[in-house]
């Protein structure tokens, strides 16, 4: 999974996409507004972590650029104001959950989860295919009970094809999923990944979709 952070406070952007990176997702990182805006709008992310109080082009701004484009990313807003009318007005914006500065770590994890699933369709933490489960707040693989390690990459493909069962994904489309835009995307690893997965977890768990893709094998 792949998240977006706009955030211009150094030190925070940086604990944010750690912790982000830690549990699992690839992370791109934007300093103001403008530059949020730009790679928003011509990156594919599962979710967006935004700070309101942005140079160059405010948070606010920022999201109903987004969504007038019709990018129905969900996004979590991050701000250091006290007035609750800054935080309607990123809601009503577009933003779909806030977080006041200063915030533990722990809870934009969760938050960002929740978002995810939500925007997926997912109720439960926990996904599952076949005899595969993947918890998504542990970060765990079981196989018939039996836990499977997996890769950090490894991972990250099997749970972004498990987040969306019933859609093909291109391996441009994984590759972006696990590299960041400063790291050289080969789709061509993304065969690499599925092969692993498909010994460890069993041939028929990943399906390819000849000349589209792959996706999760049903049910």
């Amino acid at each position: 999974m792949r998240m977006l952070v706009v955030e211009d406070e150094p030190a925070l952007a940086r604990q944010v996409a750690s912790a982000l990176q830690e549990n699992g997702f690839t992370v791109d990182l934007a300093a103001d507004g403008e530059d949020g805006q730009h790679f928003g709008a011509t990156e594919n992310y599962d979710a967006v972590v935004l700070d309101l109080g942005l140079p160059v082009l405010d948070g606010v701004s920022v999201l109903r650029a987004w969504r007038d484009e019709g990018l129905a990313v969900p996004v979590l807003i991050l701000t250091a104001r006290g007035s609750w009318q800054d935080r309607v007005n990123g809601l009503n914006a577009g933003g779909d959950d806030y977080l006041v500065k200063p915030f533990h770590m722990e809870e934009l994890i969760a938050r960002v989860r929740a978002l995810i699933r939500r925007s997926s369709g997912l109720a439960d933490s926990v996904l599952s295919a076949g005899c595969v489960e993947l918890n998504t707040v542990s970060g765990t693989v079981t196989h018939d009970g039996e836990a499977i390690r997996l890769t950090a990459n490894e991972f990250k493909v099997l749970s972004t094809l498990m987040m969306r069962p019933t859609q093909v994904h291109k391996k441009t489309d994984l590759a972006e999923m696990v590299y960041g835009m400063n790291e050289d995307r080969d789709s061509n690893t993304i065969e690499v990944f599925v092969a692993r997965l498909r010994r460890k977890l069993g041939a028929d768990v990943i399906q390819t979709v000849r000349g589209l893709g792959y996706r999760i094998a049903e049910p």
